[in-house]
């Protein structure tokens, strides 16, 4: 689908002192107590008859942008740490400080090699333990300043091998999970590739979920689970439209937030446009929650730690077909 990108004019801007961004920022944009619902949050893309199977082919595609890639586009000034000071450093997941649109961050993600070599060293983009403990390290970081945390997901999953296992791969992932339902910052995610089970959930649970138009996000993989169903890898394509894995699914289930379009044919085939257009999210709503809650009392990142945990205990409610009465008294 051909999208148009509008480039935004960027112009100096200096600190307004107040630790949430700069003067002119996109924050300005917002004023204060606009809710996420607000009727300036773009629509949908016009969802495109392509096969679910198409767009995990998409998702996969090794000239796709990577974390590194978005990191040097969209922030100044990165400064990536490094290790989990228990066991040592995973190269499938990287994260440090940086500059986003004059304010710092902290930008984590899952990072996947582009040759076999680099793939190798970084474990195909599958974290091991240590991966997670580190995104965990550099979140309680974040949280201690007072830094906005932005991730990026695109994994097929956590490493599902013996040593991960002993080292306490489950462990890390859950407790990743409690630590990012705590936090008193803001929390951004952008499904940016493959969103492969915990794994990708581990840096994940974010005040708002973002998806590219091309992007996947699922318990398991389409080949996984056509293994468990139908103990044939080869029915993947049967299984990806059977599990609504694609962002326009779970929009509709209210899993994201958004679905930021991409060019046509994927984001690689015009990198630029596709890291225009993630900016240009990323800082809307990520000012959108700076106006919306009160970031510098503690009434306000309570507040803002309380709807994330609505967020998420909302999810996966259901009722039964033909009750119109609960229908009507859940959608309320």
């Amino acid at each position: 689908m051909a999208i148009e990108t509008k480039k935004e004019t960027k112009q100096e801007t200096n600190s307004n002192g107040n630790g949430r961004g700069p003067a002119g920022s996109y924050r300005d944009m917002v004023p204060a107590g606009t809710s996420h619902k607000a009727d300036a949050t773009p629509q949908p893309p016009p969802r495109e008859e392509i096969s679910p199977w198409h767009r995990v082919q998409v998702a996969r595609h090794t000239d796709r942008p990577h974390t590194l890639d978005y990191i040097q586009r969209l922030c100044a000034d990165f400064v990536e740490l490094h290790g989990d000071r228990l066991y040592g450093d995973d190269a499938a997941i990287i994260g440090g400080i940086a500059s986003f649109e004059g304010q710092t961050v902290m930008v984590i993600g899952h990072q996947k090699g582009r040759s076999t070599k680099e793939n190798i060293a970084r474990n195909f983009g599958m974290p091991q333990p240590e991966g997670y403990r580190k995104a965990k390290r550099l979140m309680d970081h974040a949280a201690r300043f007072g830094f906005p945390i932005i991730t990026f997901i695109d994994t097929p999953g956590a490493n599902p091998g013996m040593p991960a296992e002993e080292r306490g791969i489950a462990q890390a992932i859950a407790e990743n999970l409690m630590t990012m339902l705590r936090l008193e910052v803001p929390i951004i995610a952008l499904v940016a590739g493959e969103g492969g089970s915990g794994g990708a959930l581990a840096i994940g649970v974010a005040d708002r979920v973002l998806m590219l138009e091309n992007s996947v996000y699922s318990v398991a993989s389409p080949e996984s689970a056509a293994t468990i169903l139908w103990h044939d890898a080869g029915k993947g394509s049967d299984a990806a439209h059977a599990m609504r894995i694609t962002a326009f699914d779970l929009l509709e289930f209210g899993i994201i937030d958004e679905i930021i379009p991409e060019p046509e044919g994927g984001a690689h085939t015009d990198a630029t446009a596709t890291f225009e257009s993630v900016r240009e999210a990323i800082a809307r709503n990520l000012a959108e929650l700076q106006s919306t809650y009160s970031l510098k009392t503690k009434k306000g990142a309570r507040k803002l730690v309380e709807d994330r945990h609505l967020k998420y205990e909302r999810m996966g409610t259901f009722v039964e077909a033909g009750d119109e009465e609960e229908i009507e008294t859940a959608a309320e």
